[in-house]
């Protein structure tokens, strides 16, 4: 029996039995297509979140009050730390030539006003340097101008939504625009930069950073974010700003420093593992459905005993026999894979229709895996009824016909 021969005669016996085929087919349709899906929202997820600390900036130093090892966990957000991150500290960074920007961060929350329309909006104070280390779009005006880092200006930068909601018929430009008790003038609206990692910017005010701490009444900085002439120089600055901050505290290394590659490949690890999680959970499916290619097959060697005493009769021998099922499972399964795939790809078009903001990515090497995955299941839930198949005596199947 030449190739040709055996994948035509498996051709023939799935069509001579379309139920027992189709049965095969939906379960491993359904075992791919679950697979396939939860793949590829962990996927999805995986890329999404490293897409937003990417977006964050190029060779991103963030240095934070509070060391993790003290406490063992998180550096804390709110609360004491040993020492505050102060104006004077970031001043004193800044003079590393290995850095290309620093903006020091301080951040709030305040009721803005204008014209008789009022909202709460988050405020922050930060310097010149940050368009460029957060690399935000202006849609008009201009950023906060460069100054001293203690010199307060009353001027800000909006948000889109601010801007749409409080200057929604007129020009925003060369406003005022009230913060609490104090006066900005409007320089600059941001464009739609949306959430990034926890920061709506379109409902942000931006003021310089002086002029922050007058309006909280508060001197310590939340961070300082600094961007690195590369990657090489970035973990060269993080030695250095350790060595300066030891100094300016007396002593205490009491600031965290993440730089922006690792919280990448933290975030991108932690997700890749998950994502292989979930898909080996919806892995079971296969398994189920690789028990019922078992069962349907091991039903099928009974129905066609006197098939396969003819064709021992014939001059096909075990190998011949075995690899006829064989065959004949690993179309069928591959059939489905290739209908979960599709079945799988439709459903995420169908998300990305219900949830246009986020992309929904199957891989290729999930779409591949999963084909190789379908055949691999049908060989070795297959192995026993074409064994059994090949056992059988010619002269005994025949006699049961």
């Amino acid at each position: 029996m030449i190739v040709s021969d055996l994948f035509l005669l498996a051709l023939k016996t799935i069509f001579a039995q379309p139920f027992r085929a189709t049965l095969i087919i939906i379960a491993m349709t359904i075992g791919i297509s679950s697979v396939s899906i939860l793949t590829a929202l962990g996927e999805s997820a995986r890329s999404f979140v490293v897409g937003e600390f990417q977006a964050l900036g190029t060779n991103l130093l963030i240095m934070m009050p509070g060391r993790s090892e003290t406490v063992g966990g998180q550096p804390p957000v709110l609360g004491e730390t040993p020492r505050d991150l102060t104006l004077d500290d970031a001043k004193a960074i800044a003079q590393i030539p290995l850095l290309k920007a620093i903006a020091p961060i301080t951040i709030g929350s305040a009721p803005v006003s204008t014209a008789g329309l009022e909202r709460e909006a988050t405020i922050m104070g930060s310097s010149a340097a940050l368009r460029e280390v957060r690399h935000l779009d202006l849609a008009r005006g201009q950023f906060i101008p460069t100054m001293d880092f203690d010199k307060a200006a009353p001027v800000c930068v909006i948000g889109q939504t601010i801007k749409e909601e409080l200057f929604a018929n007129r020009q925003s430009l060369g406003e005022w625009l009230r913060i609490n008790d104090r006066r900005y003038r409007v320089i600059g609206v941001l464009g739609n930069t949306g959430q990034s990692v926890g920061v709506g910017f379109d409902e942000i005010v931006i003021i310089p950073i002086a002029s922050a701490q007058m309006l909280f009444n508060n001197y310590s900085l939340f961070r300082i974010l600094a961007e690195a002439k590369s990657q090489q120089a970035m973990y060269q600055a993080s030695e250095q700003i350790r060595k300066i901050i030891k100094l300016r505290h007396e002593g205490e290394d009491d600031i965290t420093i993440i730089t922006q590659d690792s919280v990448v490949q933290t975030f991108n690890d932690i997700l890749l593992s998950l994502t292989l999680a979930v898909t080996g959970i919806a892995g079971i499916s296969l398994v189920v459905a690789g028990v019922l290619i078992m069962n349907v097959m091991l039903v099928s060697v009974t129905q066609r005993t006197a098939e396969i005493g003819l064709l021992k009769a014939l001059g096909a021998g075990r190998r011949q026999i075995l690899a006829l099922f064989l065959t004949e499972a690993a179309m069928l399964s591959l059939t489905g894979a290739v209908l979960g795939i599709l079945t799988g790809q439709a459903a995420l078009h169908l998300l990305e229709l219900i949830y246009p903001d986020f992309t929904f990515i199957l891989p290729l090497w999930a779409q591949l895996a999963a084909l190789l995955i379908a055949v691999v299941t049908a060989l070795v839930f297959g192995v026993m009824p074409a064994y059994k198949a090949a056992a059988l005596d010619p002269i005994t199947a025949l006699n049961r016909h």
